[in-house]
C-alpha cells in the first residue's frame, strides 16, 4: 500500500498525549518495582531453573511491561491520533481500543515467554549440571549474547526493527477497525516486536535470568534501536556491544561489571 499521499492524522492534546505517555511510564514503573522484589537471588544466568510456570509467566509479564511500554510509546500514541483523526471526521470509535491495543502487544509477549519457559525447563530436566557455571554455563551464555549480537546484523531483524520504527506505516498497513481489530493489531505489533528482539532477550535470560540489573541494560539497547533517529548507527553499535560482551563472558566472566557469576549452580525461581 502506498502512504506518500495519505496525510498524517492531526496531533493529540497536550493533555492527552502527556496523559498516555505518564500513563505507559507509570505502569513500567509498578513494573520495575515489582520485578525487584520478585527477582532477588534470581541472576544465576543459564544456570537459574524457570521455577513454577504460573510464577514465571507472572513474572514475564511484569517484567515485559517494565522493559517495553517506554519503547512501544510512539505506536500507542499513532494509534490513539489515528482513532482521533477518525472520530474528527465523524466516524465511530469504540472506546477503550487502545488499552485493548496494549493488551494485544502483551499478549504476544506472553506466548513468547511461554516458549522462553519451555526451553529453559526443557534444558534443565534433561541435563541439569550443562549449563552449571561450572561447566558449560559461561560459554552458553556468551554464545548466546555473541548470537544476538550476530542477529543485529541479519536482514530479518532489520525488517522487524523497521516495523517498529515505523508507527504510522505500521497501523495504516495493519489497520483493523473496532475492539477485536485494536486487539488483533496489537498481537501483530507485539509479533513484529519480538522478532525484532528475541535474540535480546535470550541473551538476558543468559546474562541473568530476570536480573533487574541485567534487564535495565537489555531495555535500555532495545529503546535507543527504537528510538534514536539514526537506526543503522544504533543497530551497529549494539552489536559491536553484545558480540564484545559475550566474548568477555565466555572467557573471562570474573570480569565483566555486573554478572553475577554463580559459586555453584543456581537454585530454582521461588515465588517472593
Amino acid at each position: 500500500m502506498k502512504t506518500a499521499a495519505v496525510h498524517q492524522p492531526p496531533p493529540l492534546s497536550q493533555i492527552v498525549r502527556f496523559g498516555l505517555i505518564g500513563a505507559l511510564l507509570a505502569m513500567a514503573a509498578v513494573g520495575w518495582l515489582v520485578t525487584d522484589k520478585r527477582m532477588i537471588g534470581m541472576d544465576g544466568g543459564s544456570a537459574t531453573s524457570p521455577g513454577t510456570l504460573g510464577f514465571w509467566v507472572s513474572s514475564w509479564v511484569v517484567m515485559m511491561a517494565a522493559m517495553m511500554f517506554p519503547s512501544i510509546a510512539p505506536m500507542v500514541l499513532m494509534h490513539r491520533r489515528i482513532q482521533q483523526g477518525k472520530r474528527d471526521r465523524g466516524q465511530v470509535v469504540d472506546a477503550g481500543a487502545t488499552p485493548l491495543f496494549i493488551a494485544g502487544y502483551l499478549l504476544t509477549w506472553s506466548v513468547a515467554g511461554l516458549v522462553s519457559y519451555t526451553i529453559l525447563w526443557a534444558g534443565h530436566e534433561w541435563s541439569p549440571t550443562f549449563l552449571a557455571w561450572d561447566n558449560s554455563g559461561p560459554y552458553v551464555a556468551g554464545a548466546a549474547v555473541v548470537g544476538a549480537g550476530l542477529y543485529q546484523l541479519s536482514p530479518f531483524k532489520n525488517v522487524c526493527l523497521t516495523k517498529c520504527r515505523s508507527p504510522f506505516e505500521f497501523l495504516l498497513a495493519a489497520w483493523r477497525p473496532g475492539r477485536i481489530g485494536a486487539l488483533r493489531m496489537g498481537v501483530e505489533h507485539g509479533a513484529w516486536c519480538v522478532g525484532c528482539c528475541w535474540a535480546l532477550m535470550v541473551a538476558l535470560l543468559a546474562l541473568g535470568a530476570m536480573s533487574v540489573g541485567w534487564m535495565i541494560f537489555i531495555a535500555a539497547l532495545i529503546a535507543l534501536e527504537k528510538l534514536l533517529p539514526a537506526k543503522r548507527v544504533a543497530n551497529r553499535s549494539i552489536a559491536v556491544l553484545l558480540v564484545v560482551l559475550g566474548l568477555g563472558v565466555a572467557f573471562a566472566a570474573e570480569d565483566v561489571p555486573g554478572l553475577a557469576v554463580p559459586t555453584k549452580t543456581a537454585g530454582p525461581m521461588k515465588p517472593m
